[in-house]
């Protein structure tokens, strides 16, 4: 951990490597769903990645599956409190610019949309979307004015739905 609290990616690959098995597993025992346990496994090792801090000491095998565990239950929160036959079928743009680009989207193609965008919007995104940080932490942690924030988030968000739209179509 010491080394991915340096942005060393190898390291990260290598911790990633060694428990993304243990924190799907977590995942699919509380959803019993395995696209969403994948959903919560990307966002533990997205949360890690972001904010590697977070870990301070201990044992890292422990910490991670109580993470797993509890981003699952958050999931499963999430889900009992909105049911997919609840959603509308659309959705006004200008309302819900976030639930339009992250509703209805594999996790696969959301990540390789993601990857397209510039780095600001991206790792912006990354942080508020996948690691938990609200916009007004995103802006004392970066810096970045809360408006400036906030601009480059739906942004981001905005060009995430164009490069989507096609998705969500077939």
């Amino acid at each position: 951990m010491d080394r991915v609290r340096v942005g060393d990616s190898a390291a990260f690959e290598a911790l990633y490597d060694a428990y993304h098995r243990l924190v799907y597993g977590v995942a699919l025992r509380v959803l019993s769903d395995p696209g969403s346990a994948e959903d919560v496994t990307q966002a533990v090792f997205m949360k890690i990645w972001s904010n590697p801090e977070l870990f301070r000491s201990g044992n890292f095998g422990a910490w991670i599956v109580r993470v797993a565990r509890n981003r699952a239950f958050d999931a499963l929160r999430a889900r009992a409190a909105r049911p997919e036959d609840q959603f509308p079928a659309a959705i006004p743009a200008q309302d819900a610019l976030e639930d339009i680009a992250i509703a209805q989207l594999n996790a696969e193609s959301v990540r390789t949309a993601i990857e397209q965008l510039p780095e600001e919007q991206r790792k912006l995104i990354e942080l508020g979307f996948f690691g938990g940080v609200t916009h007004q932490e995103i802006a004392k942690t970066t810096g970045l004015p809360l408006g400036t924030v906030k601009t480059r988030i739906r942004s981001g968000l905005r060009r995430l739905r164009n490069a989507l739209d096609g998705v969500v179509a077939s």
